[in-house]
Protein backbone atom coordinates (compact mmCIF):
# COMPACT_ATOMS: atom_id res chain seq x y z
CA UNK A 1 0.00 0.00 0.00
CA UNK A 2 1.51 3.74 -1.00
CA UNK A 3 2.13 5.99 1.87
CA UNK A 4 0.73 9.56 2.17
CA UNK A 5 4.29 10.70 0.68
CA UNK A 6 3.87 8.49 -2.55
CA UNK A 7 0.52 9.54 -3.29
CA UNK A 8 1.20 13.27 -2.73
CA UNK A 9 4.16 12.53 -5.77
CA UNK A 10 1.61 10.76 -7.89
CA UNK A 11 -0.71 13.46 -7.37
CA UNK A 12 1.97 15.92 -8.34
CA UNK A 13 3.00 14.13 -11.25
CA UNK A 14 -0.45 13.76 -12.43
CA UNK A 15 -0.87 17.30 -12.53
CA UNK A 16 1.93 17.74 -14.35
CA UNK A 17 1.35 15.73 -17.03
CA UNK A 18 -1.86 17.74 -17.15
CA UNK A 19 -0.60 20.84 -18.50
CA UNK A 20 3.01 19.40 -19.67
CA UNK A 21 3.46 21.71 -23.03
CA UNK A 22 4.25 19.28 -25.64
CA UNK A 23 0.70 17.48 -24.59
CA UNK A 24 -1.20 21.14 -24.42
CA UNK A 25 -0.12 22.40 -27.73
CA UNK A 26 -0.54 19.02 -29.33
CA UNK A 27 -4.25 18.65 -28.28
CA UNK A 28 -4.98 22.38 -29.56
CA UNK A 29 -3.35 22.15 -32.70
CA UNK A 30 -5.30 18.59 -33.70
CA UNK A 31 -8.19 20.29 -32.49
CA UNK A 32 -7.72 23.40 -34.35
CA UNK A 33 -5.77 23.07 -37.62
CA UNK A 34 -3.61 25.48 -38.90
CA UNK A 35 -3.80 25.66 -42.52
CA UNK A 36 -0.86 26.01 -44.67
CA UNK A 37 2.96 26.92 -43.90
CA UNK A 38 4.51 28.44 -40.68
CA UNK A 39 6.86 29.98 -38.88
CA UNK A 40 7.42 28.80 -35.15
CA UNK A 41 8.67 31.12 -32.23
CA UNK A 42 8.80 29.56 -28.60
CA UNK A 43 10.21 31.34 -25.74
CA UNK A 44 10.03 30.58 -22.36
CA UNK A 45 10.93 27.72 -19.59
CA UNK A 46 8.70 25.25 -21.70
CA UNK A 47 9.62 26.38 -25.38
CA UNK A 48 11.22 23.09 -26.00
CA UNK A 49 8.47 21.01 -25.01
CA UNK A 50 6.00 23.49 -26.47
CA UNK A 51 7.71 22.95 -29.85
CA UNK A 52 7.59 19.42 -29.95
CA UNK A 53 4.13 19.31 -29.50
CA UNK A 54 3.76 21.87 -32.27
CA UNK A 55 6.34 20.04 -34.78
CA UNK A 56 3.78 17.06 -34.28
CA UNK A 57 1.24 18.68 -35.82
CA UNK A 58 2.18 21.54 -37.71
CA UNK A 59 3.99 22.24 -41.47
CA UNK A 60 6.78 24.11 -40.73
CA UNK A 61 9.23 26.14 -42.47
CA UNK A 62 12.11 27.59 -40.27
CA UNK A 63 11.46 28.49 -36.11
CA UNK A 64 13.17 29.84 -32.67
CA UNK A 65 13.20 28.34 -29.96
CA UNK A 66 14.36 30.32 -26.41
CA UNK A 67 14.90 28.48 -23.38
CA UNK A 68 16.61 28.43 -20.10
CA UNK A 69 19.83 27.15 -20.10
CA UNK A 70 20.00 23.42 -20.13
CA UNK A 71 15.92 23.30 -20.97
CA UNK A 72 16.51 22.18 -24.73
CA UNK A 73 16.43 18.88 -26.36
CA UNK A 74 19.11 17.68 -28.39
CA UNK A 75 16.52 16.43 -31.12
CA UNK A 76 15.62 20.33 -31.27
CA UNK A 77 19.18 21.11 -31.60
CA UNK A 78 19.68 18.49 -34.49
CA UNK A 79 16.44 19.69 -36.83
CA UNK A 80 17.86 22.01 -39.08
CA UNK A 81 14.60 24.05 -39.30
CA UNK A 82 15.51 25.18 -35.94
CA UNK A 83 17.79 27.76 -34.31
CA UNK A 84 17.85 26.73 -30.53
CA UNK A 85 19.46 29.67 -28.38
CA UNK A 86 19.63 28.96 -24.45
CA UNK A 87 19.09 32.01 -22.01
CA UNK A 88 19.28 33.47 -18.26
CA UNK A 89 16.67 33.36 -16.10
CA UNK A 90 15.63 35.01 -13.38
CA UNK A 91 18.19 37.41 -14.54
CA UNK A 92 18.46 38.61 -17.90
CA UNK A 93 22.14 38.24 -19.03
CA UNK A 94 24.41 38.81 -22.08
CA UNK A 95 22.31 35.91 -23.34
CA UNK A 96 18.97 37.19 -22.82
CA UNK A 97 19.89 40.56 -25.15
CA UNK A 98 21.29 38.02 -27.96
CA UNK A 99 18.30 36.53 -27.59
CA UNK A 100 16.54 39.62 -28.58
CA UNK A 101 18.78 40.81 -30.82
CA UNK A 102 18.20 36.79 -32.89
CA UNK A 103 14.73 37.57 -32.10
CA UNK A 104 14.48 40.98 -33.86
CA UNK A 105 16.45 39.16 -36.84
CA UNK A 106 14.36 36.23 -36.83
CA UNK A 107 11.55 38.55 -37.31
CA UNK A 108 12.47 40.70 -39.93
CA UNK A 109 13.61 38.39 -42.19
CA UNK A 110 10.17 36.90 -42.78
CA UNK A 111 8.21 37.08 -45.66
CA UNK A 112 5.52 40.06 -45.66
CA UNK A 113 2.89 36.56 -46.08
CA UNK A 114 4.17 34.69 -42.99
CA UNK A 115 2.13 32.80 -40.54
CA UNK A 116 3.79 32.74 -37.40
CA UNK A 117 3.08 30.74 -34.61
CA UNK A 118 4.53 31.85 -31.38
CA UNK A 119 4.61 29.40 -27.97
CA UNK A 120 4.93 31.84 -25.13
CA UNK A 121 5.36 30.50 -21.26
CA UNK A 122 7.23 32.07 -18.05
CA UNK A 123 9.91 32.55 -17.99
CA UNK A 124 10.06 34.92 -21.64
CA UNK A 125 10.93 38.19 -19.86
CA UNK A 126 14.11 37.10 -18.47
CA UNK A 127 15.12 35.21 -21.61
CA UNK A 128 14.45 37.82 -24.27
CA UNK A 129 14.98 41.64 -23.93
CA UNK A 130 15.52 44.50 -26.50
CA UNK A 131 16.37 47.13 -24.59
CA UNK A 132 13.65 50.66 -24.66
CA UNK A 133 16.59 53.71 -25.87
CA UNK A 134 18.61 55.15 -22.96
CA UNK A 135 18.12 51.85 -21.11
CA UNK A 136 20.91 50.09 -20.37
CA UNK A 137 21.68 46.33 -19.80
CA UNK A 138 22.71 47.61 -15.88
CA UNK A 139 19.37 49.13 -15.54
CA UNK A 140 17.40 46.23 -16.26
CA UNK A 141 19.31 44.04 -14.26
CA UNK A 142 19.31 45.59 -11.10
CA UNK A 143 15.78 46.55 -11.16
CA UNK A 144 14.65 42.73 -11.91
CA UNK A 145 17.34 42.23 -8.56
CA UNK A 146 15.35 44.11 -6.69
CA UNK A 147 12.23 43.61 -7.46
CA UNK A 148 12.77 39.71 -7.14
CA UNK A 149 14.20 40.37 -3.45
CA UNK A 150 11.90 42.41 -2.09
CA UNK A 151 8.04 40.55 -2.71
CA UNK A 152 7.06 42.40 -5.74
CA UNK A 153 4.40 40.45 -7.28
CA UNK A 154 4.58 39.19 -11.08
CA UNK A 155 2.18 41.76 -12.29
CA UNK A 156 4.27 44.47 -10.39
CA UNK A 157 7.73 42.87 -11.90
CA UNK A 158 6.12 42.96 -15.33
CA UNK A 159 4.51 46.62 -14.74
CA UNK A 160 7.94 47.57 -14.40
CA UNK A 161 10.40 45.58 -16.74
CA UNK A 162 7.85 46.97 -19.86
CA UNK A 163 9.11 50.18 -19.19
CA UNK A 164 12.86 49.16 -20.56
CA UNK A 165 11.95 47.58 -22.77
CA UNK A 166 10.98 47.46 -26.78
CA UNK A 167 9.11 44.22 -26.90
CA UNK A 168 7.36 44.09 -23.90
CA UNK A 169 4.08 45.29 -23.39
CA UNK A 170 2.95 44.55 -27.54
CA UNK A 171 5.66 46.16 -28.51
CA UNK A 172 6.97 43.06 -30.80
CA UNK A 173 4.30 44.20 -33.23
CA UNK A 174 6.52 47.36 -34.41
CA UNK A 175 8.71 44.74 -35.97
CA UNK A 176 5.87 41.76 -37.21
CA UNK A 177 3.65 44.48 -38.25
CA UNK A 178 1.01 42.78 -40.64
CA UNK A 179 1.77 39.18 -40.30
CA UNK A 180 -0.58 36.62 -39.32
CA UNK A 181 -0.46 35.75 -35.86
CA UNK A 182 -1.61 32.27 -33.65
CA UNK A 183 -0.39 32.26 -30.13
CA UNK A 184 -0.47 29.32 -27.68
CA UNK A 185 0.08 30.76 -24.14
CA UNK A 186 1.02 28.45 -20.94
CA UNK A 187 0.16 30.74 -17.95
CA UNK A 188 2.36 31.37 -14.86
CA UNK A 189 0.67 34.44 -14.09
CA UNK A 190 -2.75 35.03 -11.45
CA UNK A 191 -6.15 34.82 -13.59
CA UNK A 192 -4.29 33.87 -17.16
CA UNK A 193 -4.19 37.58 -18.00
CA UNK A 194 -2.14 37.33 -21.47
CA UNK A 195 -0.63 41.03 -20.91
CA UNK A 196 1.03 39.53 -17.80
CA UNK A 197 2.39 36.31 -19.63
CA UNK A 198 5.97 37.30 -20.52
CA UNK A 199 5.02 40.44 -19.81
CA UNK A 200 2.99 40.64 -22.89
CA UNK A 201 4.98 40.27 -25.96
CA UNK A 202 1.93 40.41 -27.83
CA UNK A 203 -0.38 42.38 -25.28
CA UNK A 204 -1.94 44.69 -26.42
CA UNK A 205 -2.50 44.42 -30.07
CA UNK A 206 -4.35 46.69 -32.44
CA UNK A 207 -3.96 44.23 -35.56
CA UNK A 208 -6.96 42.19 -34.47
CA UNK A 209 -7.55 40.74 -37.92
CA UNK A 210 -4.08 39.14 -38.36
CA UNK A 211 -3.91 37.66 -34.19
CA UNK A 212 -5.53 34.67 -32.50
CA UNK A 213 -4.69 33.34 -29.34
CA UNK A 214 -5.70 30.94 -26.53
CA UNK A 215 -4.14 29.91 -23.22
CA UNK A 216 -3.70 26.19 -23.68
CA UNK A 217 -2.32 25.31 -19.80
CA UNK A 218 -2.82 26.89 -16.51
CA UNK A 219 -3.30 26.47 -12.91
CA UNK A 220 -6.97 25.67 -12.84
CA UNK A 221 -6.26 22.77 -15.12
CA UNK A 222 -3.63 21.93 -12.93
CA UNK A 223 -5.33 21.90 -9.65
CA UNK A 224 -8.31 20.17 -11.10
CA UNK A 225 -6.29 16.85 -12.56
CA UNK A 226 -4.85 16.89 -8.67
CA UNK A 227 -8.03 16.66 -8.24
CA UNK A 228 -9.14 13.75 -10.40
CA UNK A 229 -6.19 11.36 -9.24
CA UNK A 230 -6.64 12.22 -5.11
CA UNK A 231 -10.18 10.79 -6.21
CA UNK A 232 -8.98 8.13 -7.88
CA UNK A 233 -7.03 7.21 -5.02
CA UNK A 234 -9.99 7.37 -2.72
CA UNK A 235 -9.20 10.55 -0.73
CA UNK A 236 -11.84 13.12 0.03
CA UNK A 237 -10.85 16.16 -1.88
CA UNK A 238 -11.11 20.03 -1.56
CA UNK A 239 -10.15 22.14 -4.18
CA UNK A 240 -9.12 25.38 -2.58
CA UNK A 241 -10.88 28.38 -4.31
CA UNK A 242 -8.23 30.61 -2.42
CA UNK A 243 -5.70 31.35 -4.96
CA UNK A 244 -2.25 32.30 -2.65
CA UNK A 245 -0.68 35.50 -3.48
CA UNK A 246 0.60 36.43 -0.29
CA UNK A 247 4.12 36.14 1.37
CA UNK A 248 5.66 32.47 1.64
CA UNK A 249 5.35 32.13 5.36
CA UNK A 250 2.39 33.65 5.62
CA UNK A 251 0.88 31.14 3.28
CA UNK A 252 2.62 28.15 5.34
CA UNK A 253 0.53 29.28 8.28
CA UNK A 254 -2.76 29.33 6.71
CA UNK A 255 -2.41 26.07 4.87
CA UNK A 256 -1.27 24.12 8.39
CA UNK A 257 -4.06 26.26 10.20
CA UNK A 258 -6.49 25.30 7.51
CA UNK A 259 -5.36 21.72 7.78
CA UNK A 260 -5.43 21.24 11.91
CA UNK A 261 -9.01 22.32 12.05
CA UNK A 262 -10.35 20.59 8.34
CA UNK A 263 -11.53 17.03 7.79
CA UNK A 264 -9.46 14.11 6.56
CA UNK A 265 -8.70 14.33 3.03
CA UNK A 266 -6.67 15.78 -0.16
CA UNK A 267 -6.73 19.71 -0.31
CA UNK A 268 -5.51 21.69 -3.19
CA UNK A 269 -4.17 25.22 -3.67
CA UNK A 270 -2.53 27.17 -6.57
CA UNK A 271 0.09 29.75 -5.89
CA UNK A 272 2.48 32.40 -6.64
CA UNK A 273 3.76 33.46 -3.11
CA UNK A 274 6.82 36.02 -2.55
CA UNK A 275 9.36 36.11 -0.44
CA UNK A 276 11.13 39.04 1.21
CA UNK A 277 14.56 38.31 1.55
CA UNK A 278 17.03 39.21 3.84
CA UNK A 279 20.80 40.61 3.29
CA UNK A 280 22.28 37.91 3.43
CA UNK A 281 19.81 35.13 2.23
CA UNK A 282 21.12 31.94 2.05
CA UNK A 283 19.77 28.88 -0.08
CA UNK A 284 16.09 28.04 -1.62
CA UNK A 285 13.41 29.16 -3.25
CA UNK A 286 9.56 30.43 -2.06
CA UNK A 287 8.09 26.63 -2.16
CA UNK A 288 10.69 25.68 -0.28
CA UNK A 289 10.40 28.27 2.38
CA UNK A 290 6.36 28.00 2.51
CA UNK A 291 7.59 24.36 3.03
CA UNK A 292 9.76 24.96 5.97
CA UNK A 293 7.15 27.25 7.49
CA UNK A 294 4.45 24.86 7.48
CA UNK A 295 6.88 22.29 8.80
CA UNK A 296 7.36 24.86 11.54
CA UNK A 297 3.67 24.82 12.01
CA UNK A 298 2.55 21.80 11.81
CA UNK A 299 5.44 19.90 14.33
CA UNK A 300 4.15 16.69 15.77
CA UNK A 301 1.14 16.54 13.72
CA UNK A 302 1.62 13.33 12.51
CA UNK A 303 -1.42 13.17 10.51
CA UNK A 304 -0.59 16.19 8.42
CA UNK A 305 1.31 16.24 5.21
CA UNK A 306 2.35 19.03 2.81
CA UNK A 307 3.75 19.43 -0.66
CA UNK A 308 4.54 22.93 -2.32
CA UNK A 309 6.47 23.27 -5.31
CA UNK A 310 7.13 24.62 -8.58
CA UNK A 311 5.49 23.25 -11.69
CA UNK A 312 8.51 23.76 -13.53
CA UNK A 313 10.85 21.88 -11.37
CA UNK A 314 13.22 24.62 -10.11
CA UNK A 315 12.67 26.72 -7.01
CA UNK A 316 14.58 29.67 -6.83
CA UNK A 317 17.70 29.61 -7.69
CA UNK A 318 18.24 25.41 -6.94
CA UNK A 319 17.44 22.48 -9.31
CA UNK A 320 15.09 21.72 -6.47
CA UNK A 321 10.93 21.49 -7.36
CA UNK A 322 9.99 22.46 -3.90
CA UNK A 323 9.39 20.96 -0.56
CA UNK A 324 7.14 17.51 0.67
CA UNK A 325 7.01 17.99 4.92
CA UNK A 326 5.34 16.41 7.10
CA UNK A 327 4.96 16.58 11.65
CA UNK A 328 8.41 14.97 11.74
CA UNK A 329 10.49 17.15 9.51
CA UNK A 330 11.58 19.46 11.86
CA UNK A 331 12.41 16.59 14.04
CA UNK A 332 14.87 15.06 11.20
CA UNK A 333 16.49 18.71 10.73
CA UNK A 334 16.96 19.20 14.14
CA UNK A 335 18.96 15.66 14.79
CA UNK A 336 21.06 16.98 12.10
CA UNK A 337 22.01 20.05 13.86
CA UNK A 338 19.89 22.78 12.28
CA UNK A 339 17.26 25.07 13.33
CA UNK A 340 14.64 25.65 11.37
CA UNK A 341 13.55 29.03 13.03
CA UNK A 342 17.13 29.84 12.19
CA UNK A 343 17.27 28.59 8.54
CA UNK A 344 13.47 30.48 7.63
CA UNK A 345 14.96 33.71 8.96
CA UNK A 346 17.77 33.64 6.59
CA UNK A 347 16.31 32.32 3.55
CA UNK A 348 18.37 29.13 3.99
CA UNK A 349 15.37 26.30 3.31
CA UNK A 350 16.93 24.32 1.01
CA UNK A 351 19.98 23.53 3.45
CA UNK A 352 17.23 22.76 6.45
CA UNK A 353 15.11 20.44 4.01
CA UNK A 354 18.22 18.88 2.50
CA UNK A 355 18.92 17.78 5.97
CA UNK A 356 15.50 16.53 6.56
CA UNK A 357 15.30 14.63 3.85
CA UNK A 358 12.69 16.98 2.36
CA UNK A 359 13.13 18.32 -0.84
CA UNK A 360 11.40 17.36 -3.50
CA UNK A 361 13.19 16.97 -7.02
CA UNK A 362 11.62 16.72 -10.52
CA UNK A 363 14.35 18.34 -13.28
CA UNK A 364 12.44 19.97 -16.25
CA UNK A 365 8.99 19.41 -16.20
CA UNK A 366 8.23 21.05 -19.37
CA UNK A 367 5.42 23.43 -18.33
CA UNK A 368 4.95 26.31 -16.03
CA UNK A 369 2.11 27.26 -14.71
CA UNK A 370 2.98 28.93 -11.33
CA UNK A 371 3.10 27.00 -8.12
CA UNK A 372 1.08 23.95 -5.98
CA UNK A 373 0.37 22.50 -2.75
CA UNK A 374 -1.06 19.36 -1.89
CA UNK A 375 -1.60 18.39 1.08
CA UNK A 376 -3.01 15.63 3.35
CA UNK A 377 -4.72 15.30 6.42
CA UNK A 378 -5.10 11.43 7.63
Amino acid sequence: MATPRQNLHHIYQQALQAVAGDRAVAKHLHNNKLTGLWYLIAIGKAAAAMTQGALAELQLIRGLVISKHHHIDAALYEDTRLNCIESNHPVPGDASFEAGEALINFINQLPDDAQCLFLISGGTSSLVEVLAPNCTKSDMQELTEHLLANAYSIQQINAKRQKLSRIKGGGLWQFLQQRKVHALLISDVPNDDPAIIGSGLLFPSDTAAFFTWQICASSTIACQAAAQAAKELGYSVFLQTQFLECDAVEAGNLIADTLKQAAPGIYIWGAETTVQLPTNSGKGGRNQHLALAAAIAIENQPQLYILAAATDGTDGLTDDAGGLVDGQTVARGRLKGFDPTAELANANSNIFLAASGDLLHTGVTGTNVMDFIIAIKL
